[in-house]
């Protein structure tokens, strides 16, 4: 007796058409199934932004010491002034001023501190929000809720909600990427609950040569003919299960990464090689891991990457904060300001919308007499391209730069207005799980609209 799997009563078009040449003929259907299935939704207003690119400082960078100019700290240096609520998790000292000068920035006259002089060339172009309010003042939760809209560590990240909700314009690379020092698969690029193939796929900056930057991108021990049969066998065997078991979520998502990995060890070679570049280009954003990622990044938006994650530690400055942040800042600056001239040159910027920040800010109070205490009352983030007004400021902080008091910003309206940006209402972006409707702001958000342009 035939197998079911094989009895002709279980063929279907689909798997006839599968199981007809050994290779090309399998993956060019496989394609068509792709766009079948898509998870692309539908946007609910025409779309200003198609990408992102969120520039991570993770650690906490301090508001203060680059963005928030706070002049009145030097008058109450080392103290703390009667009436003023400056409590933190840890014990702290008095008020710490920062040693910078501030200087305007472009035609908006926009303050930015002396070790920030690359982006303070681009003002124009930058948003610069000083009233972001946090979910948590310890690291872990808080990056939770920032890129997953909540402190738990089992929900979708941004960039997974991102890709799920527009789909891909590449289907020879992932919808999603991290770029990181050491190619890290951090809960930040987790797809949760979505389908698997909206998970960040990392790659490792510090690495130079294109196929050593994902890790098991190939199998040394097999080429590309045996690979591609092998692909082509398994694909016709889990379609054929999906024809007998009928739809499973899970197991489509499995074939669509797989297939997408098996295109992607043959695009990555392009979208990675950094030598392509002219020598001009690969001055202008330098050579760190960091630098590399932003340049990688570019290169992706023009692929059609639909989010990318560029995360930069070393900004957890609990002591000698002055030598710490003028390295962290010094690390950052250049390139992340030739990624934005390069991208506007390129007329990709009004299309890409980019975001920097880190998952709190820093105390105004001193921790050990030299460095800040975690700050998650009020901080500040900026945003540039994908139709937001460029060269302004939104928000403000108290006279000591501790808490929000003016146009509060919390992590829920940033993650409303940058879905609004793609064309999505976030309260009907959801995904139904475990009996209900889940969406990144939960119950929370509402777009920014004043920093619209």
């Amino acid at each position: 007796m035939n197998s079911p799997i094989t009895s002709a009563r279980y063929i279907s078009r689909r798997s006839a058409l599968a199981s007809l040449g050994a290779g090309f003929g399998s993956l060019a259907l496989a394609d068509a199934l792709q766009a079948e299935s898509s998870t692309r939704m539908t946007t609910t207003h025409a779309p200003v932004a198609k990408h992102v690119i969120f520039l991570f400082m993770a650690g906490g960078a301090s508001s203060i010491d680059l963005l928030d100019e706070k002049p009145i700290l030097k008058k109450y240096a080392g103290q703390r002034p009667a009436g003023a609520d400056l409590r933190t998790e840890r014990v702290t000292g008095g008020l710490l001023p920062a040693p910078w000068k501030f200087l305007p920035g472009g035609d908006c006259g926009t303050r930015f501190s002396e070790l920030l002089p690359h982006l303070r060339e681009r003002a124009d172009d930058l948003c610069v929000v000083k009233s972001v309010v946090g979910g948590n003042p310890n690291h872990a939760p808080a990056a939770n809720h920032l890129f997953s809209g909540r402190i738990d560590q089992i929900h979708p990240s941004l960039g997974a909600w991102v890709s799920y909700g527009l789909g891909t314009e590449n289907r020879n690379l992932p919808g999603f990427v991290s770029l990181s020092d050491g190619g890290n698969a951090s809960r930040y690029v987790r797809s949760g609950y979505l389908p698997s193939e909206h998970q960040g796929t990392p790659i490792n900056t510090t690495e130079k040569d294109p196929e050593k930057m994902i890790r098991n991108l190939r199998n040394a021990n097999v080429d590309r003919e045996t690979q591609e049969r092998q692909l082509d066998f398994i694909s016709r065997m889990n379609r054929r299960q999906l024809e007998l078991t009928g739809a499973d979520s899970a197991l489509e998502a499995r074939i669509r990464a797989m297939e997408t990995a098996f295109r992607m060890q043959f695009a990555a070679g392009d979208a990675f090689d950094l030598k392509q570049e002219t020598q001009a280009t690969q001055d202008e954003y330098g050579t760190s891991p960091y630098a590399r990622g932003c340049l990688i990044a570019r290169r992706l938006i023009e692929r059609g990457v639909r989010y990318i994650h560029i995360e930069h530690g070393g900004w957890d400055h609990h002591e000698n904060i002055n030598k710490g942040i003028s390295s962290s800042s010094r690390q950052i600056d250049q390139p992340t300001a030739a990624l934005i001239k390069d991208l506007k040159q390129r007329g990709l910027l009004d299309e890409t919308l980019i975001v920097w920040g880190g998952e709190f800010g820093r105390t105004p109070v001193s921790e050990s007499g030299h460095g800040r205490d975690h700050n998650h009352w009020g901080f500040t983030m900026w945003l540039a391209g994908g139709g937001i007004r460029g060269g302004m400021t939104y928000g403000a902080t108290d006279e000591f730069g501790f808490r929000a008091v003016e146009n509060r910003v919390t992590v829920h309206d940033l993650h409303a207005t940058l879905l609004h940006q793609l064309g999505f209402d976030h309260e009907r972006l959801t995904y139904r799980y475990s009996g209900r409707d889940f969406r990144l702001t939960d119950i929370h958000g509402q777009v920014i609209s004043d920093v619209l342009a």
